[in-house]
């Protein structure tokens, strides 16, 4: 008889993980738990998650609570009685009383080597800790954050062409090929789950709009780790006031959109007190400008230029 599974998950990495689950012969999903739909574009329509849009697609049922706290979405919970919780990306803290609702417990998918970026932003941290390597880390839930018990784990190299996106991926896919390893043996009890270690521990944090801001007064490789850590987050940019030369700013180093000729008297006064000129900059003398950069990246509709060589 299949192992009966919830999936509990939101973000774009959770995909592989659900899909994995979903194709396999030996489980049957009972339902697929995500985030409220929330809105998004340009008309902030509201928008389903990429777990829902997922699972939609597999002709899967799907809750969303509001809270996973919620004593109504705990009494759905016990009515489909899972085996076992499968946790990955959900983006809430899991209460007692549904770490304890299943048989063989609550199993989370993390994209770091635990006790290492326990948190919301691991694979974005190991790059700006400009780590060799990282990994997934297949853990037994606790009431704490990412402080339960580890089952197995997987690494894979930060290669120099890695970024955010190029590494999410690949973790997203090697998460959902150690979950199918890791389950069998969980449930058979042939694995020992051990506590995560005192020393070496550390936290990240949500990712911020601050975070993307670059200070060219740093050195050319924290620099370089900080736009490979963001290029998904559409928030990578140059600040002008930490680029000072001879009293006056260098271009934007990352033009979004060609600015407007007729612009707002308090867009005008905003742009005056970042210390970013009225006067729209054509895109071809930004370039001239920035003619020592030796790369760029590309995101979409967005360019960064970098202007110091890599040793």
């Amino acid at each position: 008889m299949p192992l009966r599974i919830v999936f509990m998950g939101t973000a774009e990495l959770a995909g592989a993980s659900l899909l994995a689950l979903q194709r396999s012969p030996e489980y049957a999903l009972a339902a697929v738990v995500t985030q409220p739909d929330k809105p998004g574009g340009r008309k902030l329509q509201l928008q389903p998650s990429p777990v829902k849009q997922t699972a939609l697609a597999e002709k899967l049922p799907v809750l969303q609570p509001a809270r996973a706290r919620d004593e109504n979405f705990i009494a759905q919970l016990r009515e489909l009685a899972p085996d076992l919780i499968v946790v990955a990306a959900y983006g809430q803290i899991l209460p007692t009383a549904i770490l304890e609702l299943p048989r063989h417990g609550c199993l989370n998918v993390h994209t770091s080597l635990l006790p290492k970026f326990r948190g919301a932003s691991p694979i974005q941290s190991a790059i700006l800790h400009d780590e060799p390597e990282t990994g997934v880390t297949i853990m037994l839930m606790d009431a704490g954050l990412d402080t339960g018990p580890i089952l197995t784990q997987a690494t894979t190299p930060i290669r120099p062409d890695d970024n955010a996106e190029t590494l999410h991926d690949r973790l997203a896919q090697l998460g959902a090929e150690l979950l199918l390893q890791t389950i069998p043996d969980h449930v058979a009890g042939k694995i020992s789950p051990r506590p995560q270690p005192t020393a070496g521990v550390s936290h990240c944090a949500k990712i911020q709009k601050a975070d993307g801001q670059l200070d060219w007064r740093q050195p050319a490789r924290v620099l370089w780790n900080r736009i490979r850590a963001f290029t998904r987050s559409r928030r990578r940019r140059a600040r002008p006031d930490s680029c000072r030369r001879q009293g006056r700013h260098r271009h934007r180093l990352r033009p979004e959109r060609p600015a407007r000729f007729r612009i707002a008297a308090r867009r005008r006064a905003a742009a005056d007190r970042t210390g970013i000129s009225r006067r729209p900059q054509p895109f071809a003398r930004a370039n001239a400008a920035l003619n020592a950069s030796v790369f760029h990246v590309t995101n979409r509709q967005q360019l960064c230029y970098c202007p110091f060589a890599l040793d």
